[in-house]
């Protein structure tokens, strides 16, 4: 950047400018050029910056049409139209303080990004399996990161689950290749954006300062490579949003515009968590504002989102973050608890300038009907999401769950896992919903299930199967345990191999225990067979009635039939293959997916105990 009497220097992902021993910051510090989000509101932060006058923009194409100020006079917001012939450049911006000084910003304006739907925001579907990561717990790259001078939390120690631990985005770089021969197409991280607390920072999901990602990760060039490095592969890149609340060294939190940018409350008010309240026909209005204005926890704040200023800068920091790194796609955190008015806004915002990416958003609910209520769906109500798909709780808590741990019955075991499904006619697209067996909140499923193998493999059999976009959590493939009591650190632990010096690697196959590779490479076949299997990208879906323990799916197209019979009973069973002949008409072998062993259809199939048989029909 240009040196003039003012020094110019680009901070990360904010522009910082020097003047009379001041420092001002630029939310956003750039746009781009052929934009359908055209209209900026750019927010301009420093000591008194809210007393200077006489703004104005003189470029070609772009308007200053309004000077907003507020309580503080630490901000100042210009309202700014970018023309369909602005071309790329800097942006001078010209005030005074209030001495009488000229104070000049600069503003870039930049070429897009080439390749949106092909290079970059080509959204995660149901062709692909998705692998969550805590990048904290994961790998550590570049331990030079570990502690950065300067920010709260200096604390790192890997023998407690409270403190970091030293993960970041270049060990993820590092682990792509294995990754990608497991089979994994996409990668979910949870958040990458600073979270400068002086406590409990690994889990990332109290931000600091939106437009710049934590440098304890690497910061935004680490971001950046990881992006490009997972792309050059073939890896899909989605990220995770936290629009509801942020943490309370936040900025804008410690230094408010005004009164109006966070929920208030005579004494603290926590959310009661009670998302029924929000389409319950007959609920109260102060249980709704108390669900959706509520806080999390006392330290991190709750936006009100209804405040134009607050929507506007979170909308445009998706839509930025979008085009600057080129991530794929959003997953977002505590979606119920948000404005849903917003969240639609905020949603089509991405939509119109990325037709292809794809959101998903966390609705730890409980009912397919309250479910639904939160994404696309076929109800006649009032109120309208427009959000893609959830993470679909509910074949988890009421399907597979206990599918694997409970007696068959009439309402009880897979047959929950069944009904559950029946009623995916409410969902407008059931197939975008994300089916998963643990994350980064919830129990370890090997845990769940009593560490029990055949368990564990059934289910992830029809994780792999099933209808949906699937998603497994970093260690899955390994065995890792951990259960969220006393603390949903143990559930966060760190994948062995991840750092210089830990006794085992087991992101190799010498690293593992025999039980561990005999599991690695059970779901390696299956996931490297979705890649090229469409019946399971993008086949439709036919389930038939549980009977006596055996519930059977099909999984097919025009081009192939995949046959899935899950046997949740701890013997072995027998089963007249005629029962399925709407589906097997005409086929005459069958491929077992995991033995790869093919054999002729009869009409009894014998099931070994507690198994999913994934069968190619030919």
């Amino acid at each position: 950047m240009k040196q003039l009497i003012i020094t110019f220097k680009l901070l990360l992902l904010a522009v910082t400018f020097s003047f009379a021993q001041t420092s001002y910051n630029l939310y956003p510090a750039n746009w781009w050029v052929g934009m359908k989000y055209n209209k900026l509101q750019l927010m301009i932060n420093g000591t008194d910056v809210g007393k200077h006058s006489g703004f104005a923009i003189n470029y070609p194409g772009v308007t200053l049409t309004k000077v907003n100020k507020f309580q503080s006079k630490n901000y100042v917001i210009l309202d700014v139209t970018i023309a369909a012939s602005a071309k790329p450049g800097t942006i001078g911006i010209r005030s005074k303080s209030a001495d009488g000084k000229a104070v000049n910003f600069e503003f870039s304006l930049q070429q897009r990004r080439p390749g949106r739907g092909s290079l970059f925001a080509n959204g995660a579907t149901s062709a692909d399996l998705m692998y969550l990561i805590m990048p904290d717990r994961f790998s550590n790259g570049d331990p030079s990161n570990d502690r950065v001078p300067g920010m709260l939390d200096q604390t790192l120690r890997r023998d407690t689950v409270f403190n970091r631990h030293g993960g970041d985005l270049k060990g993820i770089q590092n682990k792509l290749d294995y990754l990608s021969d497991l089979g994994v197409t996409a990668l979910w991280l949870n958040p990458v954006i600073e979270n400068d607390m002086p406590e409990r920072t690994e889990h990332g999901y109290a931000f600091t300062n939106h437009y710049r990602v934590d440098r304890r990760l690497g910061g935004d060039e680490a971001y950046k490579q990881l992006i490009k490095a997972a792309h050059a592969k073939g890896l899909k890149v989605i990220q995770d949003a936290v629009y509801n609340h942020l943490g309370l060294q936040h900025f804008l939190f410690k230094d408010q515009p005004d009164s109006t940018w966070f929920h208030r409350w005579p004494k603290f008010t926590q959310t009661n968590y009670k998302d029924q309240v929000l389409f319950d026909p007959y609920a109260a209005t102060e249980d709704k504002r108390m669900m959706s204005d509520g806080w999390f926890v006392t330290s991190m704040p709750d936006w009100d989102q209804s405040n134009p200023f607050v929507a506007n800068f979170l909308i445009q920091h998706a839509v930025w973050t979008v085009e600057e790194y080129g991530i794929d796609g959003w997953r977002i955190d505590t979606y119920a608890y948000n404005d849903l008015a917003f969240m639609n806004r905020c949603n089509k915002a991405l939509y119109d300038e990325y037709p292809r990416i794809s959101i998903f958003g966390e609705t730890w609910v409980h009912g397919v009907p309250n479910q639904s209520f939160f994404c696309e769906n076929n109800y006649t109500n009032k109120y309208k999401s427009n959000l893609q798909a959830t993470t679909d709780f509910q074949t988890l808590f009421y399907g597979i769950q206990p599918a694997c741990n409970e007696k068959f019955g009439w309402t009880e075991g897979v047959n929950k896992l069944y009904t559950t499904t029946a009623q995916d006619f409410l969902y407008k697209d059931p197939m975008r919903q994300v089916i998963f067996l643990d994350n980064h909140d919830l129990p370890r499923f090997y845990s769940v299930v009593g560490e029990d193998t055949a368990k564990y493999k059934m289910a992830f059999a029809w994780m792999l199967t099933f209808r949906g976009i699937p998603q497994m959590y970093y260690g899955n493939e390994i065995l890792m345990t951990g259960l969220t009591s006393p603390n949903d650190g143990y559930v966060r632990q760190d994948f062995p191999g991840g750092w210089e010096g830990d006794i085992a690697d087991k992101f190799t196959a010498a690293g593992r225990t025999e039980k561990e590779n005999r599991i690695f490479n059970y779901i390696k076949r299956l996931a490297n067979f979705r890649k090229t299997s469409s019946a399971l990208k993008t086949g439709k879906l036919m389930q038939f009635l549980p009977i006596d323990g055996v519930y059977v799916y099909f999984r097919y197209d025009a081009k192939q039939t995949v046959m899935c019979i899950m046997n949740t009973n701890a013997e072995p069973k027998t089963i007249d293959i005629n029962r399925f002949m709407e589906r097997i008409k005409g086929f005459q072998t069958a491929v077992d997916i995991a033995a790869g062993v093919e054999f002729r259809l009869e009409k009894n199939l014998q099931l070994m105990p507690v198994s999913n048989l994934v069968l190619e029909l030919k």
